[in-house]
C-alpha cells in the first residue's frame, strides 16, 4: 500500500490505450491523414481512365446505343391488304391461347370464353390493345387494332360468340362518301 492510503493499480485502471505523445501521434495519424489519402487515391482511380460500360465489348455500340432517341418512327403500308383473324392468331396470340399459358384461356374453351363474351366485344378488344393480367398490350404492335379486332372475334366466335367480324375504317368511310345523300 501507498502511503496516502491509494492502490498504484487502481491508478492505472482508469487511464486510456494512449499513453505517451508518440502514441498520440500515431493515433490521430491513423483517424485522420489515412482516411484522406485513401478517398484521394478513390478519386484518382475513378477519374483516370476511360472505362467502358459493364459488358461493353464494343464501346462504340454502347455510346450509341446510349445516346439513340428514344422514340422511333416507323414507316408501313397503309393500303396493305388487312390481315384476318385467323392470321392474326397464329402469329400473335397462339403462343398462349393455344396453351392457356399464363392462364390464357384456351382457343375454342367454350366455359373459359363464356364469362368473357358476356362482357361484349368491346371488354375483349380493350384488354387485347392495353393488356390484362400477364397479357402484354397489342395496340400499337406489327398489327393494326382493327386486325387485333379480328383476331379477337376469331377467338371469342370460337368460344361459342357471335360477334360480327370489324370492318376496315378506309371501307366504312368510302361506302359512306359513295352513298347518295339524303334530301
Amino acid at each position: 500500500m501507498s502511503a496516502n492510503g491509494q492502490d498504484s493499480s487502481h491508478e492505472e485502471a482508469h487511464t486510456g490505450p494512449i499513453k505517451n505523445p508518440k502514441q498520440v501521434l500515431l493515433a490521430s495519424l491513423f483517424a485522420f491523414v489515412v482516411p484522406v489519402f485513401a478517398i484521394i487515391g478513390l478519386v484518382y482511380y475513378v477519374t483516370s481512365a476511360n472505362k467502358p460500360a459493364a459488358g461493353a465489348a464494343d464501346p462504340e455500340r454502347a455510346v450509341a446505343e446510349r445516346i439513340q432517341k428514344i422514340g422511333m418512327v416507323e414507316v408501313r403500308d397503309a393500303n396493305r391488304p388487312l390481315k384476318s383473324g385467323e392470321e392474326v392468331f397464329k402469329a400473335q396470340c397462339s403462343a398462349c391461347h393455344a396453351t392457356g399459358a399464363a392462364g390464357a384461356p384456351k382457343f375454342q374453351d367454350a366455359a373459359a370464353w363464356g364469362p368473357r363474351i358476356g362482357a361484349g366485344y368491346e371488354a375483349l378488344l380493350n384488354s387485347a390493345l392495353k393488356g390484362k393480367n400477364a397479357m402484354g398490350a397489342q395496340g400499337g404492335g406489327d398489327f393494326s387494332d382493327v386486325e387485333v379486332g379480328r383476331a379477337v372475334v376469331y377467338m371469342a366466335n370460337a368460344g361459342g360468340a357471335k360477334f360480327a367480324e370489324p370492318k376496315a375504317p378506309a371501307a366504312d368511310a368510302a361506302t359512306a362518301a359513295s352513298a347518295p345523300a339524303a334530301k
